[in-house]
């Protein structure tokens, strides 16, 4: 079988934010190529393939990506698609070049290929391994976490997720009832679960998201009595949020775009109990300023907390009215 290679120019700062891209319009298994050095401890994230390259660092990257040689039509189309998100992302953000080159290559397991340099590695104690990997010599003493994102973005080892990661250790007391909204693989709400939340309601608005998320809660020895995860959009789907409930969660997690973030943070106050907590992530810093200005005018809030990890942003939040 023949692929169609297509390849994205675009710089280190976004290559993240189009990897996202691209996962949201089903295209999995995509590839980062840049000149990033390799830090120790670094470990692959999410359909990134990681290539180390002798040359000085100057801050280029592509993003390849490969659909079927043989549907044309329906490559016209995602490549139209691809180029429209390209054009969104460009709106709030300096994405480089965001050219697409094409070429071809041969029969490949291109959607799996990314785990070839996915590895188990750790945030503070806790131990994050996919399923596909041995268990690691040095795992006794951590809280074990396994998961295989499938098509669903969430593995921990992104910013975004290391600063929830951070928030969930902050912010949660034992027992605490967690909203997740944009659950993906279910990660955060696991985690949360494991060091001690009562109970946790995850939301996404993408089908195989929700599948991918119980099939990692199961994995994971957890009730899905205690982590039900729901499909649909918090943010406009009114019988969601009565499903969820008014005034039910001591926290709440995000992990998700600052476009999300700032219509989100609008209407899901009612959702918290009065002194809950708010952690949003997610957030690239030149949307920080932006995300920061909708949290402080929104009377609900009081802004407790700011995490800045490379180039991402955590706020948190906790509900006075």
């Amino acid at each position: 079988m023949k692929w169609k290679e297509y390849t994205i120019q675009t710089i280190t700062a976004a290559e993240d934010l189009i990897v996202d891209a691209l996962s949201d319009l089903g295209i999995s298994g995509a590839e980062v190529r840049d000149k990033a050095p390799i830090l120790p401890g670094d470990t692959m994230e999410i359909y990134k393939d990681v290539m180390p390259v002798p040359e000085e660092d100057d801050g280029s990257a592509e993003v390849v990506f490969y659909l079927d040689a043989d549907d044309p039509n329906a490559n016209e189309k995602m490549l139209q698609a691809v180029n429209e998100a390209l054009l969104e992302l460009r709106d709030f953000m300096d994405i480089g070049p965001g050219t697409i080159t094409e070429g071809e290559t041969e029969d490949t397991d291109w959607v799996n290929k990314w785990k070839e340099n996915f590895h188990a590695f750790t945030v503070e104690d806790i131990l994050i391994k996919p399923t596909w990997v041995p268990m690691p010599e040095d795992a006794e003493g951590k809280t074990l976490i396994e998961i295989d994102p499938g098509t669903a973005f969430g593995t921990g080892s992104h910013e975004t997720t290391k600063l929830c990661i951070h928030g969930i250790r902050k912010f949660m007391k034992p027992g605490d009832r967690v909203l997740d909204v944009g659950t993906g693989s279910g990660i955060l709400g696991i985690i949360a679960l494991k060091l001690g939340a009562g109970t946790v309601l995850g939301t996404d608005i993408d089908e195989l998201a929700v599948s991918q998320a119980e099939e990692n809660i199961e994995r994971n020895g957890i009730d899905p009595a205690r982590f039900p995860v729901l499909l649909g959009d918090i943010i406009s789907d009114t019988d969601l949020q009565a499903r969820a409930g008014t005034e039910q969660y001591d926290l709440v997690l995000a992990n998700i775009l600052a476009d999300i973030i700032i219509p989100l943070q609008k209407v899901v106050w009612a959702q918290m109990k009065i002194g809950a907590k708010m952690n949003l992530s997610g957030i690239i810093n030149i949307r920080a300023d932006e995300v920061r200005e909708a949290l402080l005018v929104n009377p609900h809030y009081r802004l407790i907390d700011t995490e800045i990890l490379g180039e991402w942003v955590s706020f948190t939040v906790e509900r006075v009215s």
